[in-house]
């Protein structure tokens, strides 16, 4: 008979194209629905070689739930040309999270620009861009979720590194259309964090959830160097308690970026992730 716990884990789990990237769209929901998964997080790139129409046809087709659409952000340029450049291409973001169905569009904001030691600038800059975003986003069913990243990406790739520094930026918006992302592997570190959740929740801003393991050492390249659920340091169930006790219910994504599990079978990987998942974070 199966527990409550592996029907619950079964139904919050979402697997993110990322992680076995390997997969083709095609074979990504081919492997979904043998093995019953219903959740799928979805990035722009496979997306758009594939095809939005045609992928938006293939998902919805095979009954599955795109819980997010990765990536937008970007927004720290100080060229007036490259910050209208971004807002474009954050507004086509927009339109294809709506075209896909999903009602969040998860935002990496971008690092410093080439010679610039400006955090607090770029920081501002963000929130500029969200001012001309969030109600275009809003227009088209869309929300917006900061995703802050490990303090390691701030100088390259997101200047936002905490909770709190997303927060801050989130809640000069309306909840519906600006919340933030909750990503173990970039926030587990963070002493702050639980008591940051616990805001971001009273304000309605989780908007999505995100496990990745840490492991050490890291690889060469770092930026793929999430590791698979229960491999690492990172107790997955203490932070589903802190994202669930601030009133998030709604899917779990699973996020890995690593050179070891893409060079393996996808379909094998995918089996494992959802096994390791209610294993190990429910």
């Amino acid at each position: 008979m199966t527990s409550f716990s592996a029907f619950a884990a079964h139904e919050r789990f979402s697997i993110n194209q990322m992680t076995v990237k390997q997969l083709s769209l095609p074979e990504l929901v081919d492997a979904c629905l043998e093995l019953g998964i219903r959740n799928v997080g979805l990035w722009r790139e496979p997306v758009q070689s594939y095809g939005l129409e045609a992928t938006a046809k293939l998902v919805g087709g095979a009954g599955l739930t795109v819980t997010t659409l990765c990536r937008g952000g970007f927004l720290t340029a100080v060229d007036p040309a490259e910050r209208a450049a971004a807002i474009s291409d954050n507004k086509r973001a927009v339109d294809e999270a709506a075209a896909l169905g999903t009602d969040t569009l998860v935002l990496v904001s971008g690092g410093l620009p080439a010679g610039s030691k400006d955090l607090r600038g770029a920081r501002e800059r963000i929130a500029d861009a969200l001012g001309e975003l969030a109600p275009y986003a809003a227009e088209h069913g869309v929300r917006l979720a900061i995703e802050p990243l490990h303090p390691m990406f701030a100088s390259d790739r997101c200047v936002v590194s905490t909770l709190a520094q997303a927060l801050d930026i989130a809640e000069r918006f309306p909840a519906e259309q600006v919340g933030v992302t909750v990503d173990t592997y970039h926030i587990w570190w963070d002493d702050s964090a639980p008591e940051q959740i616990a805001r971001a929740g009273a304000g309605g801003r989780i908007h999505t959830f995100q496990l990745a393991d840490w492991t050490t050492p890291l690889p060469e390249g770092v930026l793929n160097g999430r590791g698979q659920i229960g491999d690492g340091a990172i107790d997955m169930r203490e932070w589903r308690g802190y994202v669930e006790a601030a009133g998030y219910s709604g899917a779990i994504e699973v996020e890995l970026f690593n050179e070891v599990l893409w060079a393996r079978d996808g379909r094998e990987l995918l089996a494992e992730t959802a096994e390791r998942f209610a294993r190990h974070a429910f």
